[in-house]
């Protein structure tokens, strides 16, 4: 079946760009748009979709209020990936925070923008780390690095590296653990953190203050 997705920006013209780039993909499609993000609680009800890609500047509803409302009242929610046109822009950091699970830049190729999808899709991190450490650090309201005591050491060490914007793989060779135990501590670290994926978990390791914008 085709992963269904939902477009939701103010300028119709992004909105037919965003949709020329799904619906090229034999396994995307396009199920709706919005001009606001006032629509989107209806129109995901309605229409179902499996990802919003979300506008996060918008005039009336922006995309932070609308990512925060619909996670929060939505039975079984869509991933959300906000769409900026500046990757430092605070809006996202803000998104971030509502729970959007990534973003992507307007000006992003159209198979970075599918690749995003479907990372996203497959529950692992679309994330900029250096993008994130700079909104992070001027938004840092921890004075020092929380221990987060409830996390094992090896799931300690597991955040911090998926903060650096590592996959399950990668950490697997940098832990020298094979990629199944790696899989279940990340499980564990979401599970503890309270966190929907793994931007979630990596933004709550910033707040916290167990990862500083500085290393």
């Amino acid at each position: 079946m085709s992963v269904r997705v939902l477009l939701v920006d103010d300028e119709r013209l992004i909105r037919a760009g965003l949709r020329a780039i799904v619906d090229s993909e034999p396994d995307l499609t396009v199920v709706g748009e919005a001009a606001d993000g006032a629509e989107v609680p209806g129109l995901v009800e309605q229409l179902r979709p499996d990802v919003v890609l979300m506008d996060v500047r918008m005039p009336a509803v922006d995309g932070i209020r609308a990512t925060g409302h619909l996670l929060s009242t939505v039975d079984n929610p869509p991933k959300v990936i906000v769409v900026t046109t500046f990757e430092n822009d605070d809006y996202v950091y803000d998104a971030l925070l509502a729970g959007a699970s990534g973003f992507l830049l307007k000006r992003a190729r159209p198979e970075e923008i599918v690749a995003g999808i479907r990372t996203v899709l497959a529950g692992d991190s679309l994330l900029f780390p250096a993008a994130i450490r700079g909104m992070a650090a001027r938004r840092s309201r921890a004075t020092s690095a929380a221990p987060l005591d409830f996390l094992t050491e090896r799931e300690r060490d597991v955040l911090r590296l998926m903060a650096a914007g590592l996959s399950n793989g990668e950490i697997a060779a940098e832990l020298f653990l094979g990629l199944q135990t790696v899989k279940t501590h990340v499980g564990n670290v979401l599970s503890k953190l309270g966190a929907r994926d793994r931007t979630q978990a990596v933004i709550r390791a910033y707040e916290s203050g167990f990862v500083t914008p500085t290393g």
